[in-house]
């Protein structure tokens, strides 16, 4: 039985899914990271979170438009990218920031919401990660699809989030909300695009305007 081949895509993906660890591994070890690099760290693996959702969304409009059927199948990898930046944002920012003092987190979740918008769009994420795998998918059949859905309600709940960090701290991003204020954009789109008629509107466009594509 031969191994399946790996398309260019495809290691393109898995390609970019190294990367931004391996920089931010490097400029902590090189010193190259801001008077607060913890802070630091956590800014870069929550916008790494973020940016790897969006493209998971990403490549249902993206498919609809071009015809490139492959994309669809890269939106699991994409996604468990995005929930592996999660992960390793949550991790340091409750490890690190806290020093694992969970009274000191409890007691600020009240002033800080974007604590709570953060924790629950994590929590969310988790039963999505775990029933990623081919096994999942067959076990629970179009559950499985509903289960999925969740992300619909996840972007939108990261972007808050990511809006309300930075405009609560000001050593956020320079206290900049332009950041935040165009993922929202970007993820208001792509959740617009999903919507049938729109939908078939890009189907539409692509079958009048583009060549097919051919399977990789």
């Amino acid at each position: 039985m031969s191994r399946p081949r790996i398309t260019p895509l495809q290691f393109i993906v898995h390609l970019a899914g190294g990367v931004p660890a391996a920089q931010m591994l490097f400029a902590l070890l090189a010193d190259r990271l801001t008077a607060n690099p913890i802070q630091r760290l956590e800014q870069l693996t929550g916008l790494t979170a973020l940016t790897f959702l969006l493209l998971s969304l990403a490549c249902t409009p993206a498919a609809a438009l071009s015809g490139w059927q492959e994309l669809t199948r890269r939106r699991k990898a994409l996604g468990n990218y995005g929930f592996l930046y999660a992960a390793l944002h949550v991790s340091i920012f409750i490890a690190l920031d806290y020093g694992l003092n969970l009274n000191a987190l409890l007691r600020d979740v009240g002033s800080k919401r974007y604590i709570l918008l953060g924790a629950a769009a994590f929590l969310l994420l988790i039963p999505l990660a775990s029933t990623s795998f081919n096994y999942w998918m067959k076990r629970l059949g179009k559950n499985w699809k509903r289960l999925h859905r969740l992300v619909y309600l996840i972007s939108p709940l990261v972007v808050l989030h990511f809006f309300l960090a930075v405009k609560g701290n000001p050593l956020n991003l320079s206290g900049n909300i332009s950041q935040p204020i165009l993922y929202a954009a970007i993820t208001s789109l792509l959740l617009l695009l999903r919507l049938p008629p729109l939908k078939k509107a890009l189907i539409q466009l692509r079958t009048r305007w583009l060549p097919p594509v051919k399977p990789a």
